[in-house]
């Protein structure tokens, strides 16, 4: 047991190294502002924020932050390493546990995610619902939500088991999600979601 343990080890240090040694690079070419970045699967991505992508990010921060106070750890576009090959992943919204503290490299673990929400990007869905839905069902968060304003459309994720979700609910905007099942226990109201 304790070999497989040195090689998930060894493994995950790789990972971390290689994904430092691209976002360092990152850091020194002129990205475009406005833009956000993140590796997925060793893929470099790039995608511009759009004002509907940040007023939906704002009113999923805003509904967290009333429920669980202004002090809670939310954030936005924030690099945490998930599981799965190279994935530097920056979700539009993540909510850590009470008590979540960063690593020893500075960095917040992704089993201190409580809930993402990912807000599509036209160039960038399939990663929300293919790599990146992967890698949040093998790191177990418990809740991730997918707001697409070109369909008008919410997805919520729960229930990760063996890297997928057994739960998958899609909602209109206008429903509102009830998450109250969940640890979050809140209902998002998305009839003010704005639509591209």
């Amino acid at each position: 047991m304790a070999v497989l343990e040195d090689r998930i080890a060894m493994a995950e240090s790789d990972n971390t190294r290689q994904l430092d040694e691209m976002f360092e690079r990152l850091e020194k070419m002129p990205v475009p502002e406005g833009y956000k970045v993140e590796i997925v699967e060793g893929t470099v991505y790039m995608s511009p924020q759009r004002d509907v992508h940040w007023e939906t990010i704002l009113m999923i921060v805003d509904a967290i932050r009333d429920h669980f106070g202004r002090r809670s750890k939310v954030f936005s576009d924030v690099r945490i390493d998930f599981p799965g090959h190279l994935n530097g992943l920056a979700p539009d919204v993540a909510k850590l546990r009470d008590g979540a503290e960063k690593d020893s490299e500075g960095r917040w673990r992704p089993e201190d995610v409580e809930f993402i929400a990912e807000v599509i990007s036209k160039d960038t869905a399939k990663n929300d619902y293919g790599p990146k839905k992967t890698a949040y069902a093998l790191a177990e968060v418990p809740v991730y939500l997918v707001a697409d304003p070109y369909t008008g459309k919410c997805r919520l994720f729960t229930q990760p088991k063996d890297g997928d979700y057994v739960s998958d609910l899609s909602l209109a905007y206008g429903a509102d999600v009830d998450m109250t099942t969940t640890l979050l226990g809140l209902t998002l109201t998305t009839s003010e979601f704005p639509r591209d």
